[in-house]
């Protein structure tokens, strides 16, 4: 760890100390002092100093372990905060040599024509999906002291009187929520980060992409060119969670449309003063009746109509507000026309350029809301539709009866829906219709049907929005997740895709999303990724065939287990052709924070996808060997096998994995909004992946982002070592895979969980833990065998060194959780025990998190 960002992370930690002795006392920093002294010990292999502290917090009381484990949550993320400031700032840049994403993507593409780079500009649609995200702890007022502290380290005062403040503030507030949050509680932390960050990352970003753009086509970026727009889950993904309602999802937009509305308004009055110049074209010198000003003129209507429209909406009154951004746009064109007619270019292309770009950018509402809703509910609703109708029961018929009902259906002008009482979950889904119905067009996304498995599934929501006279397509994305599904989606939007009727409703373009999540928990990790990138390129073809644009959307979470990691890496790896209709991908929880929070890190996340996306249309990757398949193939399935030998197979895994994890406790914690569970009474497979990943990362054994993909390898390694080799050379789908697997191995551990496993778990279920401790390091073994390594990471001191100065932080942590989850088990029904001890619980959780900087 370099010199400098050590000097920031000390400060911090002097200045929460200071804030800890204020409160509890100076004895209280060294009793600290001391356990984070145990816990560097221990996490050195000193299995004496780990007995020790487990003996120290075993005999401390709930406030006790409460004031430790808030003291090393809040240093993990004031440690991070220093390292996400250092690594965006321009002295960070040049310590670590990390260079302008953007700058070496030019430099890379210095071979393509202006041409080239041009038609790869214009195929450039970056879409950032904001999800909720139930392991989201932090509250939104710590991410706002947190950010503030950012700014002041990024600042190079010499004057630490703000952040000793905002440190102290942040120590004497309860960091952990209460309650549960609400959906619309997620969604207006969503909106948080576009007005606290996007909204001013977006300008720059764009000028830097103008300057670099200009570098190879010699001319600059056209006024409306807008690669970037924003989407959100939030307050809309109602799948598996019933308190996301018509109602509720109304509510939301509301909510964003005002945002939009106050932030615009700010916006406007400041161009309103900047644009005081008498100098303006024809047309607007002869508009200018009231004598405000030419551009003045312009804008005044705006502001008034925006005024007009922030008072509406805090009333929850919709009517008169703007509902088009053309509204906001037509003027500010018109006098970016103007300032160029008359050569006041710089003018033109400043402030006022700035805000053109929001206004494509982010619309009228900040978020486009999509909905979300499982297949099953469809269908269902349909049903009881059907026997209203005294046509039979829907759920009975074939895939075929469906399709041949529906497209008739589709055709029918008559009305659908007969006047009768429906259940209540048919009259929400219906409901939810009539609400898309009632919306502008632009504050909506596209419609998710999860676990889509038939051509039927998109045909039904079709008609659904058909039934409730929509005035407009909203596209509609099938979501492919389990592993049949994704090997099975080509055929399906084959036969779709056949419908010409259907053909005509899309407008020969269509959004499949990809499921990274539910896949890797059905087949495992690398089972499930072959599966994806099959499939992507399966679609690819399916779609050029049937000369229909294909625009993928990637479910892809934060962790490895879930499809995440770094945005270059990941685009990089994707097969040829997937990018042509652009990047849609959720950002989901604490990796917006990571990616999004501040201003220069979302300026930064914003180069890297665009850089990756542009080589990868320019430079696509090569199309993968027959040996290369061949070799994917088998590896693939012996992975799946080994995976499901003790997911599926072993009936005590169960069992054995809710007592070695927190997963028992997740469901009665105030951490997200949606249920922990699609179904109360289900086991592993109706287990949401976010808490199936997030509580193996609790104990440190991380299955789901290992279990299976290098026992695949080892078994290969001896007869095919060239061939992988070859592929880790030449492919960057496999060597993004690997590198992936590496910061699993790094951050997994073994110790620890043996740790839980003999506090938590049952004598008779221990072996299966050793078992898959072995396995790990069998994993970790073959894979250092393959890199020629002697440990994880060895090639990226950066990452490794920022992962072991956490290390000594987290090991208390999980003692301290280890200790909460025991007095838990074995509490009473003493409520004021158990919310202390639940508290503790989240604190450590939090931390833990916090300190591998990855959830679920």
């Amino acid at each position: 760890m370099l010199k400098s960002i050590r000097q920031n992370v000390k400060l911090l930690g002097t200045l929460l100390g200071e804030s800890i002795a204020l409160e509890q006392g100076q004895h209280w920093v060294q009793k600290i002092e001391t356990v984070r002294k145990s816990g560097k010990q221990i996490a050195a292999g000193d299995s004496k100093a780990c007995a020790e502290l487990q003996q120290t917090l075993s005999q401390a009381d709930n406030s006790e372990l409460t004031i430790y484990a808030r003291a090393f949550n809040q240093f993990l993320n004031l440690a991070n905060i220093a390292e996400q400031q250092y690594t965006v700032s321009p002295e960070g840049l040049k310590e670590l040599d990390l260079p302008h994403p953007l700058a070496a993507c030019v430099e890379k593409l210095a071979g393509a024509s202006a041409g080239q780079f041009s038609d790869a500009l214009q195929k450039l649609h970056i879409e950032l999906v904001l999800t909720a995200h139930p392991t989201e702890i932090n509250r939104r007022t710590f991410i706002h002291k947190y950010h503030q502290i950012a700014e002041q380290l990024e600042n190079h005062t010499n004057d630490s009187q703000r952040i000793r403040e905002l440190v102290e503030q942040a120590w004497f507030t309860h960091e952990i929520r209460q309650e549960r949050p609400t959906p619309l509680d997620e969604s207006g932390w969503g909106l948080e980060v576009i007005q606290d960050s996007l909204w001013y990352a977006i300008p720059k970003f764009m000028r830097e992409l103008d300057q670099q753009s200009q570098k190879i086509t010699g001319t600059a970026l056209a006024v409306n060119y807008m690669p970037v727009t924003m989407a959100s889950w939030m307050a809309g993904d109602r799948d598996g969670n019933p308190f996301v309602t018509a109602k509720l999802s109304h509510q939301a937009i509301l909510n964003a449309r005002l945002a939009a509305c106050e932030l615009y308004l700010q916006d406007f009055k400041e161009l309103y003063l900047e644009l005081s110049m008498d100098c303006a074209n024809e047309d607007l010198l002869a508009a200018d009746i009231a004598g405000l000003g030419p551009y003045r003129n312009l804008l005044n209507g705006v502001i008034e109509q925006l005024e007009a429209s922030v008072n509406l909406l805090q009333q929850g009154d919709s009517s008169g507000v703007i509902k088009s951004k053309s509204q906001l746009l037509m003027p500010l064109q018109e006098c970016h026309r103007s300032l160029v007619d008359v050569g006041l270019s710089n003018i033109a292309n400043s402030k006022l350029l700035d805000v053109i770009r929001k206004v494509n950018c982010f619309g009228i509402s900040l978020v486009k809301l999509d909905i979300r809703q499982h297949s099953e509910f469809h269908d269902q609703a349909m049903s009881e539709i059907t026997e209203a109708l005294e046509l039979g029961k829907y759920l009975e018929w074939s895939e075929q009866e469906r399709q041949a009902f529906l497209l008739r259906e589709l055709n029918n002008k008559r009305p659908l829906l007969p006047d009768t009482k429906w259940s209540e979950q048919t009259q929400e889904v219906l409901d939810t219709f009539a609400m898309i119905a009632n919306q502008p067009k632009e504050a909506l996304g596209i419609y998710i049907i999860s676990m889509a498995s038939q051509a039927s599934d998109v045909l039904l929501v079709n008609l659904l929005l058909k039934a409730h006279n929509l005035g407009w397509h909203m596209p509609i994305a099938p979501l492919f997740e389990t592993l049949g599904d994704l090997n099975h989606a080509p055929a399906v939007m084959d036969s779709l895709l056949d419908c010409q009727q259907y053909l005509q409703r899309c407008q020969h373009r269509h959004y499949v999303m990809i499921g990274y999540s539910d896949s890797a928990k059905d087949a495992g990790v690398l089972a499930a990724a072959w599966a994806q990138y099959r499939a992507q390129e399966a679609l690819v073809e399916v779609f050029s065939r049937k000369e229909v644009e294909l625009k993928l959307f990637h479910g892809r979470g934060g962790t490895i287990g879930r499809g995440g990691g770094p945005a270059h890496a990941a685009i990089a790896s994707q097969p040829p052709g997937t990018l042509n209709g652009g990047l849609r991908v959720t950002e989901q929880g604490e990796t917006i924070r990571y990616k999004f929070g501040l201003p220069r890190l979302a300026v930064r996340s914003l180069h890297l996808y665009a850089s990756a996306i542009l080589e990868g249309l320019i430079l696509p990757p090569p199309q993968p060997k027959d040996d290369w398949r061949q070799l994917m193939d088998t590896m693939a399935k012996n992975s799946c096998k080994a995976y499901r030998s003790y997911v599926r197979d072993r009936d005590e895994f169960v069992t054995y994995f809710r007592q070695a994890t927190p997963e028992q406790e997740l469901s009665s914690l105030p951490l997200g909004s949606r249920p922990s569970k699609r179904k109360k009474d289900g086991g592993i497979e109706s287990l949401r992946a976010i808490p199936w990943i997030f509580a193996w990362s609790q104990n440190r054994l991380m299955v789901p982002s290992w279990l299976g993909l290098g026992q695949a390898i080892a078994q290969q390694l001896d007869s095919d070592r060239d061939t992988i080799n070859e592929m880790l050379a030449q492919w960057p789908y496999f060597k993004s895979r690997i590198s992936l697997t590496e910061m699993v191995y790094l951050k997994s551990n073994s110790k620890v969980a043996e740790l839980y496993d003999q506090a938590l778990v049952e004598s008779g279920l221990q072996g299966l833990g050793r078992e898959l401790r072995v396995q790990l390091q069998h994993d970790i073994d073959a894979m250092l065998l393959l890199l020629n390594q002697q440990k994880p990471l060895e090639k990226d001191p950066w990452n490794a060194s920022s992962f072991e100065l956490r290390q000594p932080y987290l090991m208390p942590l999980h003692l301290m959780q280890l200790e909460a989850l025991k007095r838990l088990r074995a509490a009473q029904d003493n409520q004021a025990d158990n919310k202390a001890l639940e508290k503790l619980l989240m604190l450590t959780m939090a931390g833990i998190a916090t300190g591998l900087r990855n959830t679920g």
